[in-house]
């Protein structure tokens, strides 16, 4: 089996859930191993996560101009239809970094 470490999403947040990353096929595992979420604006935001359907993160507040890292080692297993994160926030100032390893 092939390890492959990689961003899984490196973007500015939308104000609607939208998908941050897609597993690439219904037979890889993904581990997220961490998430870094950037507030760069004035005033505080809230950010939603959800890995693979289940709430990870639910209108958590973010700082001005700070940063959340979440160390993790969440498995996301093969899966069909392939699984997702997804996220939004308050403001497109909020910016989601997401790290982690897929196995093929």
């Amino acid at each position: 089996m092939a390890t492959t470490s990689k961003v899984l999403a490196r973007t500015a947040a939308a104000t609607s859930d939208t998908t941050l990353y897609t597993q690439p096929n219904t037979s890889t595992t993904t581990v997220v191993t961490s998430i870094l979420v950037a507030n760069t604006g004035a005033s505080s935001a809230t950010y939603t996560l959800n890995i693979a359907g289940v709430n990870a993160a639910t209108t958590v507040t973010v700082g001005a101009n700070d940063t959340t890292v979440i160390d993790m080692k969440q498995v996301i297993p093969p899966s069909n239809p392939a699984a997702t994160i997804t996220g939004s926030a308050s403001t497109t100032d909020v910016k989601f970094h997401i790290s982690g390893v897929e196995i093929a």
